[in-house]
Order: structure tokens, then sequence, then C-alpha cells
């Protein structure tokens, strides 16, 4: 018998907002080290090179953590792991805001804070996923992105407005602060709940991946999701970067709507097509909706570069427009890897599926900046040929995901016919 009890009616509603504030609280100083990018990579002497393996520590550090974090969920209340995870990105923010001055502090506070995220997205999503029902879970799904696309897209206008009243490091402790506010609300307010009880309490089977793998649907949106992660954490990593080189290059003074504003309005556009995505892909069709989002990528991220570099609001505009399609098919992914997973096996295959993402999450940011290094450092053709290379491996993903074909949801319209 399994010991989860799914929460019923508002009782659902009510833990999905608990949750989705919480997580907006432990997200909000997410990309402030991306934001102040501009200001802090001269001021430390940094490479390109050197600002993407900061920027890339978060993704790669989650990645190694997620595995153990979130599959230990199938066993251990999520709720215990979850505020683990909100205590270390509380101490990766408190550790930049008060030792980093340089590339070594600052990639090993970024990867504390990456650690933090591992044992709080997915294992926030997990949560809920326990104690809603299947029909409720694509939507919670949703507003769990949501929430989180909402508050990571305010955390750039966050972080440059804090910065520019407080100093950085000031706005790397209120970062801490905001987090602090979420473990304490969770700790008090989300009930306890036992860990599922389906499988054999047994640690060589609960961390056996081998059936998780087997599964090609879960599998197809996990590897899916692993370029979409990477082509999101590149633009969400050198997105400001871009910009700033853009108003530089042409002379345009963009204070009414600056690169970290611009960067903040990407996020919330790309929350609501997250949202709208995944209600497009309940109404027509989860693959479908999926492939025009990947196609749509492939498209703006290998001309964004070569043709933004000659007007700033050009690349302003096509920076919004690919923030929103590579934002079309974030839920949906998501909700198909849950979706299909075994459910005595949701915390592993969500495990996998995480770390495959922000393994891409690691490359992106990375391969950006050495693509530009390479490229003799910023200029019009690297940052073309930087983001074209984004576009490359998300055609590869697209060829992929096609073949495999994976399952519609339950609560999918295209599944019912």
């Amino acid at each position: 018998m399994s010991a989860i009890t799914r929460e019923q009616g508002p009782a659902q509603w009510r833990l999905v907002l608990l949750v989705c504030l919480s997580q907006t609280l432990v997200q909000i100083g997410a990309f402030f080290w991306p934001a102040l990018l501009p200001q802090l990579a001269p001021a430390w002497s940094l490479t390109n090179s050197a600002a993407g393996w900061i920027t890339a520590a978060f993704y790669g550090a989650y990645m190694l953590g997620v595995p153990l974090l979130v599959t230990l969920t199938d066993r251990v209340d999520p709720k215990r792991i979850y505020l683990l995870g909100v205590g270390l990105t509380i101490a990766g923010h408190l550790l930049f805001a008060l030792v980093a001055d340089g590339f070594w502090s600052a990639l090993a506070s970024r990867a504390l804070a990456g650690i933090g995220w591992a044992g709080t997205y997915m294992t926030g999503l997990k949560l809920l996923a326990d104690r809603v029902d299947v029909r409720m879970m694509s939507r919670a799904t949703a507003g769990h992105a949501a929430s989180i696309g909402i508050s990571g897209a305010l955390s750039f206008a966050t972080g440059d407005v804090l910065a520019a009243l407080f100093g950085w490091r000031s706005a790397f402790l209120l970062a801490a602060l905001g987090a602090l506010a979420a473990w304490i609300m969770t700790a008090a307010i989300v009930p306890r709940q036992q860990p599922n009880g389906h499988e054999p309490s047994s640690v060589g089977r609960l961390f056996d991946f081998w059936p998780v793998l087997r599964n090609r649907s879960a599998m197809a949106y996990a590897l899916a999701y692993a370029v979409h992660t990477l082509e999101m954490s590149a633009l969400r990593g050198w997105g400001v970067a871009f910009l700033a080189y853009v108003a530089a290059r042409t002379g345009t003074s963009a204070t009414a709507l600056s690169p970290a504003l611009l960067a903040t309005a990407l996020g919330l556009l790309g929350t609501f097509a997250s949202i709208l995505g995944n209600e497009a892909a309940i109404r027509f069709g989860r693959r479908a909706l999926i492939q025009v989002a990947m196609a749509g990528s492939i498209l703006l991220g290998g001309t964004i570069g070569f043709l933004g570099t000659g007007s700033y609001w050009l690349a302003a505009a096509l920076i919004l427009m690919y923030g929103v399609v590579i934002w079309l098919d974030s839920s949906s992914l998501t909700a198909g890897a849950a979706g299909t997973a075994e459910p005595s096996r949701r915390g592993a295959t969500l495990a996998v599926h995480s770390t495959l993402g922000y393994a891409g999450g690691f490359v992106g940011p990375l391969l950006v900046g050495v693509v530009l290094d390479v490229g003799g450092g910023p200029s019009p053709a690297s940052w073309g040929f930087a983001f074209a290379s984004v576009a490359g491996l998300m055609l590869l993903a697209l060829l992929a995901f096609c073949w495999i074909k994976p399952r519609e949801l339950p609560g999918d319209r295209a599944a019912a016919r």
C-alpha cells in the first residue's frame, strides 16, 4: 500500500499556491549573477570563458546533486529534502555576499546555490505530484513552473536595482533573506507526509535508474528537456551581456529599457508562454506543441546573433521572441516526464529528467562563452555563431524527439482521441 495521501478539492489548490509562493522566494536571487555579470566580470578581470564557468557552476552542481536528492523523495518525505535544499540556497547566497571577490570564490558560491536548487526545484514538484490527482498534475506543474519563471524573471531587475541602491553584496544578502522566509513558511505550514510505499525500502533498488531509462516516453521528454534547458540557460546567462554589447556597439541609450529590464520582461513573457503552451498541449497534443516550439527556437537561435547586433531595438525584439518560443514547451516537457513515469518511480524519473536538463544547463552558458573567446571576443560574427551553435543542438534534439514519439498524458485531448 502507498503511504501517500492526496489532498482533496480546495486543499489541492492551497498546497499548490503555498509551494509556488515558497519557490518564488527561493528563486528571487537565482539570476543576480548573470544580471550583474557586465559589472562584475570587468571588475574581476574575467574572460568570457571564466564568466561562463561561473554561470555553468550553478547548473553543474545541480546536475550532480539532483540524482541523490530528488530520488530520495521516493523514500523520504519531500518536505525534509526541500528544507535542506532551501538551507543550502541560503548558504550559497550568503557566501557570495560575504566572501566573493573573484573567479574561485564566485564559482564556489554559485555551486553551493546550485546544490540548494537541486533540493528545491524538482523536490517541490514531487511534493505536489504526490498529493494532487492526475488531472490536476499538469496544471500544478504549469503553476509551479510559472512561480519559478516569474521570480526568475524578476531576479534580473531586482538584482540590478538592489545593486544600484545598496551595492551588489547587499543584493545577495537580501536574496538569502528571501530564501530564509521560504524555509520558515514551508517548515511551519506544509504538512508532513509519509514517503511512497510502492517499492521495498531498499537503497539498491531506490537508486536503480535502469527502469527509468527503459521508459521511452519519459526519456524522450527528458532528452528534449536537456537541450531545452541548455538553450534557456544560454539565453538567461548571456542575454544581458549580449544586449549590453549591442547597446555599446550601436551607441544606443537604453535607459528606458535596459538589458536587465529586458531580461525581466523576457522571463515574464516566457512564463506566461509556458502556461499557455501547457494548455495548448492539453488541447491540441503534447508532441505537436513541443515540436512546433523546438522548430521555432531553431529558426530564431540560428539568426538572432547575426541579425541582432546591428540594432538594439531589433535585438530586444528578437530576444523577447526567442524567449517566448523557448519557454513555450517548458511545462509541457516536465509534465510529460512526470505524467508518463511509473508512479512508484516518479521521484527517480524526475531526478533523471532534471539531471539531464541541468547537464544541458551547464553546457549552454559555457558553450556560448567558449565560442565567444574562440571568435576573438564579442563581435557580430562570434555572437552569431555562439547562438547558432545552440540552435544546431536543438535541431538534433528535435530529430530525436520525432523519432521516439513519446506518449501523450491521460488528460490531453490528443490522448483521448
